[in-house]
């Protein structure tokens, strides 16, 4: 059974979030608090307009009693970098502020701390992975291609009195005119560990969009993988949104 919006929302026009982004959340069905939490992320069919897409693994950073701050990992489809491709890890701490961070081995065209230079290419699978810094100051974050197994450090982020990662979370940012050709992110194997070194994984997300009022775009949708496996899920743009915000959609595991 599809879903649809009441009355004819808004599928035009840029988006009137103070950021001038529309945003579509898949918030993972796994409590507790961990020492890695990963994701992978595949473009299938990327922007074709010279517009801003922010594609993320986003996870908030606690003491075990209060929280730290939140950060996320992600591609980009940037038209200020080489070839329009981009990759950002960067964060805020509880209190408001960016957080500091090491020194990154990527350039930046556009001189930003958070976001660099990277080749990415759509269609295929690149692994989002945050681990604690190999100095123990903060936490790593790294890009693996998984077509050719060659990882990307990003940088380190300081997370002051950060122990623990929790309320993993994938999203889409699109700074783009909600009726601008449609684009297809995939989400697959997420997954997490625990302090004690165990592998987790969500059995199902909850599926969130940012809210007309927000100043969101009602045509777009999650989609669970089309071959009714459930091993991944769709963020999709420019299309009849046919999955309520709200619903949850069951995670198959991966194939051993």
């Amino acid at each position: 059974m599809r879903w649809q919006a009441r009355g004819r929302g808004r599928t035009t026009g840029e988006p009137r979030s103070a950021n001038g982004a529309s945003s579509l959340h898949l918030w993972w069905e796994l409590p507790g608090a961990f020492r890695e939490v990963a994701a992978t992320l595949e473009i299938l069919l990327p922007p074709s307009v010279p517009r801003l897409y922010f594609w993320a693994l986003q996870v908030s950073f606690t003491d075990g009693r209060h929280a730290a701050g939140a950060a996320h990992l992600g591609l980009q489809s940037h038209p200020g970098h080489p070839g329009g491709t981009a990759v950002n890890w960067g964060g805020y701490r509880a209190g408001g502020g960016e957080l500091e961070g090491s020194e990154p081995s990527l350039p930046s065209a556009l001189g930003n701390p958070n976001t660099r230079d990277f080749r990415w290419v759509p269609g295929r699978p690149y692994r989002l992975r945050v681990v604690p810094s190999a100095a123990g100051q903060g936490w790593r974050g790294s890009v693996t291609d998984l077509e050719n197994g060659r990882e990307t450090v990003v940088r380190d982020l300081y997370v002051p009195a950060a122990a623990a990662l929790t309320t993993p979370v994938v999203w889409s940012e699109v700074f783009a005119r909600c009726e601008h050709p449609s684009t297809v992110a995939r989400w697959s194997d997420l997954e997490a560990v625990t302090d004690d070194g165990r592998s987790v994984r969500p059995g199902a997300v909850r599926v969130g969009y940012q809210r007309r009022a927000d100043g969101g775009c009602d045509n777009t949708t999650a989609l669970a993988d089309p071959d009714g496996a459930g091993a991944g899920v769709r963020q999709v743009t420019a299309t009849e949104r046919v999955v309520a915000p709200g619903a949850v959609l069951r995670l198959a595991p991966p194939p051993s």
